[in-house]
Formats: C-alpha cells, sequence, structure tokens
C-alpha cells in the first residue's frame, strides 16, 4: 500500500496550469520602451497588446499601474509586442496587412494575439515547480539585425506558417512562405523558459534568459547551472490576414511582404515582453493544474469578456498614418 502511495504521490508532483488566451490590439504605433525607452517615436511600427500601463518608458511593478487590459485575463497587464507586416506593391508603396483573430479564441476580438504561457508542451500540464515572473521583469526574443537564413534557423521558435486555415500549425518556416497563401500567414515568437534568478533585465535582454526548447510546443530540456530557475514558456501567435494580397502577388515570384523595420525575408522577427501580472495571480495560476479556458471565471484567473478587451486602449502618441498605401515605411528612411 505504501509503495503505491509514494508512487501516487510522485506523480501528482507540482501540479501546472497551461494558459492559452487572447489579447486584442491595444495600440498599433511606433514605441519601444524596452530597446527604446524614452524615444519618441521609435524606429519601427509595433504591434502592442495587454495592460494600458504602456508608455514611451515603463519601469516599476507594471501590474499596479494599469487600469484596463486587452487580455482574457482582467489581472494581466503585461504587454506583449511584434513587429507589424506590411505588403509592398510592385509599385513600390506599402499597406499593412490587418490581423485576424485566431479560431481558438472567443469571437470578436480585435485584431491582436494569441498568448501562452506552457509547462510542458502544447498537450500536458508538465510536473515541475515553475516560478512566475517578477515586478520588473522583461525580456526580448530574436534579433532585427539577424540578416541570413542559417542564423534565423538558429533561432529556435521564431517561425512562420503559411496557413492554409486558422488552424494549420505546420511546416514551421524561418522565413517568409514563398508563394501565395491560401489563409493567410502565421508568426510565431517562443520565449526561453529558464531565469539566472537574479536579473529582471540585461543589457541585451536575453542574457538573464536561457532558452532549452525545441521547436514548436516541445518539452524543453533541463535548465542550466547559470539559468536554473524555470520559469513559463511564454509564446505569441499573429495571425495575419494577407489573402486580399493574394492577386497582387508579383510576376516574379519574389515575396512581397515585409516586416516593419525593412525586413522582406522575415530573418530578424523579434519579440518584446514585459511582466505586468497583478500581485500573486500568475504564481496562483502556474500552481494550479488548469489548462486553457479552464482556468477562466476565477478557477483560478479572473476573465473578462471581448468588450471589455476591445474597449481597452492606449492613445496614439506619435499621429501618422499607417492605413493608407505609403510611399515608405513609417521610420525607414527612403
Amino acid at each position: 500500500m505504501m509503495k503505491w502511495l509514494s508512487i501516487a504521490l510522485a506523480l501528482a508532483g507540482p501540479s501546472q496550469a497551461a494558459l492559452r488566451f487572447g489579447c486584442s490590439t491595444l495600440s498599433i504605433q511606433r514605441l519601444d520602451p524596452l530597446v527604446e525607452p524614452g524615444r519618441l517615436p521609435s524606429s519601427h511600427v509595433h504591434q502592442i497588446v495587454g495592460g494600458n500601463a504602456f508608455n514611451v518608458t515603463m519601469e516599476g511593478d507594471i501590474g499596479e499601474q494599469g487600469s484596463c487590459t486587452t487580455c482574457t485575463f482582467s489581472e494581466d497587464f503585461s504587454n506583449y509586442w511584434t513587429a507589424v507586416l506590411f505588403f509592398k506593391h510592385p509599385n513600390g508603396t506599402y499597406k499593412r496587412v490587418p490581423i485576424m483573430q485566431n479560431s481558438a479564441l472567443p469571437n470578436g476580438i480585435n485584431g491582436g494575439m494569441t498568448i501562452y504561457y506552457t509547462q510542458q508542451d502544447f498537450f500536458s500540464n508538465g510536473n515541475q515547480k515553475i516560478t512566475a515572473f517578477k515586478p520588473g521583469f522583461r525580456m526580448t526574443v530574436g534579433s532585427p539585425t539577424t540578416n541570413n537564413l542559417n542564423d534565423a534557423k538558429g533561432h529556435v521558435g521564431l517561425r512562420f506558417v503559411c496557413l492554409t486555415d486558422k488552424n494549420t500549425r505546420f511546416p514551421e518556416l524561418p522565413d517568409f512562405p514563398t508563394k501565395p497563401c491560401k489563409g493567410g500567414i502565421m508568426t510565431v515568437h517562443h520565449f526561453p523558459s529558464c531565469w539566472d534568478g537574479k536579473n529582471l533585465d540585461s543589457p541585451d535582454h536575453q542574457s538573464h534568459m536561457y532558452n532549452t526548447a525545441k521547436e514548436a510546443f516541445s518539452p524543453a530540456g533541463p535548465c542550466p547551472a547559470s539559468h536554473p530557475v524555470r520559469m513559463p514558456q511564454v509564446a505569441y501567435e499573429t495571425l495575419w490576414d494577407t489573402t486580399q494580397f493574394n492577386n497582387m502577388w508579383p510576376k516574379d515570384g519574389s515575396n512581397p511582404f515585409v516586416l516593419s523595420y525593412g525586413d522582406n525575408k522575415g530573418y530578424g522577427t523579434h519579440a518584446d515582453y514585459v511582466f505586468g501580472w497583478k500581485g500573486d495571480s500568475l504564481q496562483k495560476a502556474m500552481d494550479s493544474s488548469c489548462m486553457f479556458n479552464a482556468c477562466e471565471n476565477g478557477r483560478p484567473l479572473k476573465s473578462q469578456n471581448v468588450q471589455a478587451m476591445n474597449k481597452c486602449a492606449v492613445k496614439n502618441m506619435v499621429n501618422e498614418d499607417l492605413d493608407s498605401w505609403l510611399k515608405v515605411l513609417p521610420g525607414q528612411a527612403m
């Protein structure tokens, strides 16, 4: 009896949640308080989701500064952002590509992203202690200066998917698809999950973290002694509605899409994260055993409806045209 009991307890282990939720668009503008704090405007356009404390500069406990969030979980005032996708017409002008909601999310979300905090993989919670991020924590993944396919392949978890429909997940590509995609293009950004246990940030916004994850939502390897603390595996999925441009594809077959910092290959795809969960709400979730929608409605996280998510916004501090056909990408020289 004792033997079976000890096996059962060992199998129970620490129970862990896996979160998957939507955040509608908070803002699309040239701001980057992590890499370019205080600079208005920043060098290129981002899509930002999350809490309304987002500003030119962000410091301190963001969870205590916001009054609303575009995310399903109303205690999550974190900010999540990526570069924006543009279509380049054969005549040389640019048009911003609209963002679609993921099929896994409730209807009516305004653009936005799907955010994941996973423990092990897409299908199971895992069985190790996961430590939530601390107030003031921030990180980036990828680099806009990456300019070749080999280096892009080395950025594990930063990928593109040519969608047949919104449920397509594979194959994951290290660069832009080479043909029109029937259902649009998805960008995927997985962050590292091993922390050094000391620094909330680092000069390059990456060295305080270490990646042991492999492709997609596969289990990550053990954390090294230099970065011993296992944190949630954060990932973003953004769905770009490229279909309206499929009949304008260049005659020579070259890729017509470009990220907002001027990258027409996709090698430099990158993402930013600033932690802002209120109090111990994220730790509470990581210590529970809920998965995805089952974590909502106070089990254990407070959640809100789509109307409340869409209502939250920050003011546009740059005031430049992002919706017309543009002669040049915002912030990029002619």
